[in-house]
């Protein structure tokens, strides 16, 4: 008997998924284990598998389209059973003879480029500055209409004015017709073609906009800003690395780790809003924002304030690896009670991001930024980091905040509060 495949839920934000490749085509023999499709949810694309043997008799969803969780994937039965009855009532249409007509341009997957035409631009679409090149306007009763700096300009440089359209009030030559006019049969310059590019939203993006506006939205939002002396972090990195060599650790390692303790000794912070009640998180796993083609995914470093700034750094490492690939899997993005969104690496010095669900706070990190500073009533070169949490003031309130920002100061300011036994 004839089985329905249907769209499976591949991750916990994931509403519809979008087949990037069919491994089996109608017809086809199918082993229970076997891949048949490769579905591209909002984090990644994943091979789905087979879990019964059969003959694909229909395919649901086509390479490049997407549908909705549960909806009708492919059916696999025994070769010629006739699954008419089966698509009706799971709401689905029957497969389709092959269409025998002309088929229309072929489109590349989610690219719709958009170009002027080669041929001849209508008259309608023609700018109003631009005359026919081959059609001298005629003048109105062997007069032409044109203003005093026309004529002079026209005259200055060897212009029949009769030969030029004039696009002012009544047809009247102005200066710009005069300025665009090429001369020679009454021809202008090629007119600019406009053009774009339309690229479809993939399913990251889609999601990234629907949760995103939702935080924004949804949650009250406030920011906290604080500076951060990074000299002792520098000097702590640099021997640290000589230490360790060849491995290296980061700057955001070291914030990392940073913020793991102080969200220990900060726990209303490490919290989420459910709606009629608050969680108070006593584990600390941290979602590092990563940058991919398609837009952002946020792995998860697990018991971060238990980990060593290696380990950290060589976890980072792999995730943002894997991120880029679309290797990562639901385990591996699932499960923050915090984020942290750096953008110092591309010279930011500052910036706000917004809250990522279910969590109540986000630290957004900037560069670290060579300026003179004051110390010992002294102005100096110095080294300075600023950091802004955005907070969800339904959980966090100002001072709560502000404590946490504190702490995570004092411990960068001061890196060997970090550096306990294992650390390194």
């Amino acid at each position: 008997m004839a089985e329905i495949v249907r769209m499976p839920k591949l991750s916990d934000t994931m509403t519809e998924g979008v087949v990037s490749a069919w491994h089996k085509k109608v017809g086809d023999k199918v082993k229970s284990g076997e891949v048949l499709a490769e579905i591209e949810t909002d984090k990644a694309t994943m091979e789905f598998e087979s879990f019964t043997d059969g003959v694909l008799l229909h395919i649901g969803v086509e390479k490049g389209k997407a549908a909705a969780v549960d909806s009708v994937l492919a059916v696999l039965g025994k070769e010629g059973e006739d699954i008419t009855a089966l698509l009706a009532s799971a709401g689905a249409s029957a497969p389709k003879a092959e269409a025998k007509a002309e088929m229309p341009v072929k489109e590349e997957k989610g690219v719709r480029e958009v170009r002027a035409p080669a041929a001849p631009i209508p008259a309608a679409s023609v700018p109003p500055s631009r005359p026919s090149p081959s059609v001298p306007p005629s003048p109105t009763n062997g007069r032409v209409k044109a203003s005093p700096l026309a004529k002079h300009l026209a005259e200055e440089k060897g212009i029949d004015i009769g030969r030029v359209r004039g696009t002012g009030p009544e047809g009247r030559v102005t200066k710009s017709d005069i300025e665009n006019y090429n001369g020679g049969g009454g021809s202008y310059s090629s007119p600019q073609v406009e053009s774009f590019t339309e690229v479809e939203v993939s399913q990251m993006r889609k999601t990234i906009a629907k949760r995103l506006a939702e935080s924004k939205f949804t949650a009250p939002h406030f920011y906290l800003t604080i500076e951060i002396d990074m000299e002792r972090a520098m000097s702590v990195r640099e021997a640290i690395n000589k230490q360790i060599a060849p491995d290296k650790i980061s700057f955001n390692d070291l914030v990392i780790k940073g913020v793991a303790v102080a969200l220990k000794q900060n726990p209303k912070v490490n919290s989420s809003w459910l709606g009629d009640r608050i969680r108070y998180n006593q584990h600390v796993h941290i979602g590092v924002a990563v940058a991919v083609e398609d837009g952002l995914l946020v792995p998860v470093v697990r018991f971060a304030d238990g980990k060593s700034l290696r380990a950290i750094g060589a976890e980072v490492r792999d995730m943002a690896k894997k991120a880029k690939e679309k290797k990562l899997q639901p385990a591996d993005w699932e499960g923050n009670t915090f984020t942290i969104s750096n953008l110092g690496m591309f010279g930011i010095e500052e910036f706000t991001a917004i809250i990522n669900p279910p969590d109540a706070c986000i630290l957004a990190i900037g560069g670290i930024m060579e300026k003179p500073v004051v110390k010992n009533g002294a102005i100096v070169p110095g080294h300075t980091m600023k950091v802004t949490l955005s907070c969800d003031h339904r959980v966090v309130d100002g001072a709560t905040g502000a404590a946490f920002l504190n702490t995570f100061k004092q411990l960068l300011e001061e890196p060997a509060l970090l550096l306990g036994v294992g650390a390194i």
